[in-house]
């Protein structure tokens, strides 16, 4: 048996947030399969690791200064294009809703975002919002740099009640009110997500910055990301 570490993905997670501003909002999430290596049954938001097409791909619009400057910090490269890629790609693979506006391609459609650019629709990034960072500690059979999105559901385009064109990686995809979320199977981090989620919804904009769980091979740390600019 190799003793060998486990490999650390940039992966990215898109937390999708329906009646922000209402009574009862409501988060997007789906069931991991039983037999799945990562995570096995647990209750998640539509995410995944980001694919070497991701860096290519043109967004309509891209994230803003905020988040890019967040999401560069505590990184070896500028990453911002393709984390955003990711999880827009990650929520259409796994539940087929699109976060997109209209428009043709400039160059071939990349064959993993294939079904996402029928009828003409272009990735846009331009709302989404980066609210967490978190490594996959040590020991686990996989390992992930994943950065969380939030987005409001009024961004996606067609019936958010529509999941047909979703793959069979997440099962029980559906809409849980953001005060029962807890009562699901969901791993740690996830729950701590939503805490931090919960404590900013009525806020516009991005939050005052960005809780970051560093767990690398030699400490855990927890740190606040506030964007190079602020910090020198």
């Amino acid at each position: 048996m190799s003793d060998a570490p486990v490999p650390i993905r940039d992966a990215a997670t898109i937390i999708v947030v329906r009646d922000r501003l209402g009574a009862k909002p409501q988060i997007l999430m789906g069931q991991r399969g039983a037999k799945a290596v990562f995570m096995p049954s647990k209750f998640v938001f539509p995410g995944g690791a980001v694919d070497p097409e991701d860096a290519n791909v043109t967004l309509a619009s891209p994230v803003g200064d905020v988040c890019r400057t967040r999401l560069a910090e505590d990184s070896f490269e500028d990453n911002a294009n393709a984390l955003a890629a990711a999880a827009i790609r990650e929520l259409w693979e796994e539940t087929g809703l699109r976060l997109a506006v209209s428009g043709t391609w400039s160059g071939p459609c990349p064959p993993d975002w294939a079904s996402f650019c029928e009828g003409n629709w272009r990735p846009n990034a331009a709302a989404l919002t980066f609210v967490f960072r978190a490594i996959t500690p040590p020991g686990r059979p996989r390992r992930f740099d994943a950065r969380f999105f939030l987005i409001d559901a009024d961004e996606i385009t067609g019936d958010l009640d529509d999941f047909s064109a979703a793959s069979d990686e997440l099962s029980h995809l559906h809409w849980v009110a953001l005060s029962e979320a807890r009562s699901l199977d969901l791993p740690f981090i996830t729950e701590v997500v939503l805490a931090e989620v919960t404590k900013g919804l009525s806020q516009p904009g991005p939050p005052p910055s960005v809780p970051f769980f560093r767990n690398d091979d030699e400490e855990s740390l927890f740190l606040r990301l506030y964007g190079k600019p602020q910090d020198r």
